[in-house]
């Protein structure tokens, strides 16, 4: 047989103060005269006795849950899926609420029942979550409902979106070139968007190389070539393996991603060229391998854990929510694929 729930009657005859007192004590209130002798003996009496509020009578008294829905497409199969979570669920936790986690696997039909079950539990807001950053729709039971798009953007919807800022993360993959010195010689590999096309690409793929470009413009250099190929190590071995069959001889390359990158460094050790003494290397994403590369890789880091928690602490803010894009910064790891510009 399970043990009775402590209720807050038996908290307040332990207190010795009447159920009342006891509540407003617990509640936290500050607008009742308790003298904070009882505020004290009812918190100790809650203490040693275990009491925990009962949720449901709390949320029928509130209007609130203190549950949040998170739907993705297939965010927890992926790589960072864990840093993502995580940082919601510190959010949602430091703030005493509850985070429902599922996932629709791309399946419309399914993500539209996850919804209708959130919803049915009463959650009080919901994420809505994709795996890499891109344009999506909303489904239909969301609309008029408090959201956050965690790493999407949805234009006409009327929520705020969080994304990383891979605009700014382009400009600073330029700066650290040009601080090394570098004007030319500059090859971007894998390009505008992933080829053929997919979601992980259109979005990071534009904007990074749009800040790239603007910068080394601005800094008076610009890249001597852009290869679109897809975003995996074959693809960047293969790309700048036939690179430098074709007789180029690039000083440095600012690869899509750090897969790309690591095809980058065998197609350069095949060629008996170095990183960095021979070519500069910069990236995005600071995936695992990013660290273990020989060198280290200087890549600009997406910011998984921070999106996440400002996720929830924008559905968490009071008030109506502003439907505005977010960009969180994607810090520089510099390591050590960066050099000063090879001679000749």
């Amino acid at each position: 047989m399970s043990e009775r729930r402590v209720t807050m009657a038996d908290v307040a005859r332990r207190a010795g103060v009447s159920p009342t007192t006891a509540s407003f004590a617990l509640s936290g209130r500050t607008d009742m005269r308790i003298s904070d002798a009882s505020r004290k003996k009812v918190l100790e009496a809650a203490r040693e006795l275990g009491y925990r509020p009962n949720v449901t009578a709390r949320s029928l008294r509130t209007k609130s849950t203190q549950t949040i829905g998170f739907v993705s497409d297939r965010i927890t199969t992926t790589p960072f899926a864990g840093d993502v979570i995580r940082g919601a669920m510190e959010a949602a936790r430091e703030r005493d609420n509850l985070l429902f986690i599922t996932e629709a696997g791309g399946d419309r039909d399914a993500e539209s029942s996850l919804v209708h079950a959130l919803l049915d539990r009463q959650v009080d807001a919901v994420i809505y979550a994709s795996m890499f950053t891109r344009y999506v729709t909303p489904p239909k039971e969301l609309f008029g409902r408090r959201v956050v798009l965690l790493n999407c953007l949805a234009p006409g919807f009327d929520a705020p979106s969080v994304v990383p800022d891979e605009l700014e993360a382009g400009r600073d993959a330029a700066r650290a070139l040009l601080a090394a010195g570098h004007t030319e010689g500059i090859w971007a590999i894998g390009g505008h968007q992933a080829v053929p096309a997919t979601p992980e690409g259109i979005i990071a793929g534009n904007e990074r190389m749009r800040g790239l470009e603007e910068v080394l413009r601005e800094g008076g250099a610009r890249l001597d070539g852009v290869v679109e190929c897809d975003w995996d190590t074959r693809d960047g071995f293969r790309e700048v393996s036939a690179l430098l069959a074709a007789g180029h001889r690039p000083r440095a390359l600012v690869c899509l991603t750090d897969r790309v990158s690591m095809g980058a460094y065998q197609a350069l050790g095949e060629a008996g060229l170095s990183v960095p003494g021979d070519v500069s290397v910069v990236s995005f994403d600071d995936q695992d391998i990013a660290a273990v590369l020989r060198p280290a890789l200087t890549t600009l880091k997406l910011p998984h854990h921070q999106l996440g928690r400002l996720a929830v602490e924008l559905i968490l803010r009071r008030g109506p929510l502003e439907a505005v894009v977010h960009r969180v910064p994607m810090p520089l790891r510099e390591r050590a694929s960066i050099g000063a510009p090879a001679a000749g």
